[in-house]
């Protein structure tokens, strides 16, 4: 497994942060603004790399690729017989992350829709959802993707505590109604800034 840095990091993460930098990819939402894509925090990637150092022979997906550093995390902290499997819409940014990852055989980085590539390659130990999913039966499908036992995660979220009394997000938000499925056991993860949150669900039906 690479070692990680003084600071915890993974050098393979602080070269997926160079790559993000080097084509103008955000590193975090407030750098992205509105409505743009970013990449993974530093308390998400540590999470995943939590959950990947268990996926012992097993396979993991990511939608939404990004520049790779999700991903790297994930790389960074699974074992050498797990698969990871990255889907990237945007053709730039998915051929950046391919040349971050091209020296290793247990990652592939998937050019193309997620909902179009990833079904055929599960079912996965761990999901990682981070990007757009265009399936016609919906983002509950995504549960569908999911081996008995498997972990589906969500990130972006804002803390329920910090939602606003009349928010519309806490009659209903897309992402926690896909938690709220019966097939799961969900939990929603404040992260260390406690301005943000992540969630996570583990299949049981």
């Amino acid at each position: 497994m690479p070692m990680a840095a003084s600071d915890g990091v993974p050098e393979l993460v602080t070269r997926a942060r160079a790559v993000a930098r080097e084509i103008g990819f955000p590193l975090d939402r407030d750098e992205a603004g509105a409505g743009r894509p970013s990449a993974s925090l530093p308390g998400v990637g540590a999470f995943l790399a939590v959950l990947a150092a268990g996926c012992s022979g097993g396979r993991i997906a990511e939608i939404g690729t990004g520049a790779g550093i999700g991903a790297a995390w994930l790389a960074s902290a699974m074992p050498a017989d797990c698969v990871l499997v990255t889907a990237e819409i945007d053709d730039r940014l998915a051929a950046a992350a391919g040349s971050l990852f091209a020296g290793d055989h247990r990652v592939r980085v998937i050019a193309g829709d997620a909902a179009r590539v990833l079904p055929g390659e599960g079912p996965f130990d761990l999901l990682f959802a981070d990007g757009p999913w265009r399936h016609p039966d919906g983002p509950g499908s995504l549960i569908g993707l999911l081996r008995p036992g498997g972990r589906l995660v969500m990130d972006d979220v804002t803390p329920l505590r910090l939602l606003p009394p009349d928010s519309p997000l806490r009659a209903s938000d897309p992402k926690r109604d896909v938690f709220a499925d019966p097939r799961l056991v969900s939990a929603e993860v404040v992260l260390p800034d406690l301005r943000n949150a992540l969630l996570v669900g583990t299949r049981v039906a």
